[in-house]
């Protein structure tokens, strides 16, 4: 595979239709002067993710952001792994909070919970969350970075300032959960920012 370039400015498609998403990724580049945009921006479709790994996943949806958009294209994949439950909910963290009503975490959450009693296994449950981050360019270079935060399934949930999985999340070290030490604790030293340093580290720092 190709070395991975330093980038050099312009336009980095986000390959998400998540307008928080794409904000929380151009807040992560901003020291970088990135020129961020969606995917949502080009009109182009989400892809279906048929790989059965994190990362290739991201690599599914950056590959067709850069392909419609003929831009560099960065893209992120993530959920959270139980190991009593041979790491699920893993790839399909989100597809357990679908509802005909939208995503609904707390339904998630309590099934999650409900399959950890079924199981049997003793607490402390041990979780991760996990992201792999895909950035590809047009000449056909890719890379991949995968960050983890190791912690515990803790239950009932707790706080409201964070979302998905993060109120059941107790990381290692800390005493309460994701949603209730907040986005700055958490940010931190999560997932995301050690993939986020991985991919600064090759790509935009110079």
């Amino acid at each position: 595979m190709s070395a991975v370039p330093k980038w050099t400015g312009g336009r980095l498609v986000i390959a998400s239709h998540n307008a928080g998403k794409v904000r929380e990724i151009g807040a992560l580049l901003a020291p970088y002067a990135v020129d961020v945009v969606s995917a949502a921006a080009f009109g182009l479709p989400s892809p279906e993710e048929t790989e059965t790994t994190f990362e290739g996943n991201a690599l599914i949806k950056a590959r067709a952001a850069c392909e419609g958009s003929g831009l560099p294209a960065l893209a992120d994949d993530s959920g959270l792994e139980i190991d009593a439950l041979g790491g699920a909910p893993g790839i399909y963290t989100a597809d357990w909070a679908e509802t005909p009503e939208g995503r609904d975490f707390g339904i998630a959450m309590a099934k999650a919970h409900e399959r950890l009693l079924e199981s049997g296994a003793p607490e402390p449950w041990i979780c991760r969350f996990v992201c792999a981050l895909a950035m590809v360019w047009p000449d056909g270079v890719e890379a991949v970075f995968r960050g983890t935060v190791a912690g515990r399934f803790a239950w009932p949930p707790a706080g409201d300032r964070g979302f998905g999985f993060d109120p059941v999340f107790v990381r290692d070290g800390e005493t309460e959960s994701f949603a209730v030490i907040g986005p700055e604790r958490k940010q931190a030293r999560d997932h995301r920012s050690d993939a986020f340093g991985q991919l600064s580290a090759a790509v935009f720092e110079r």
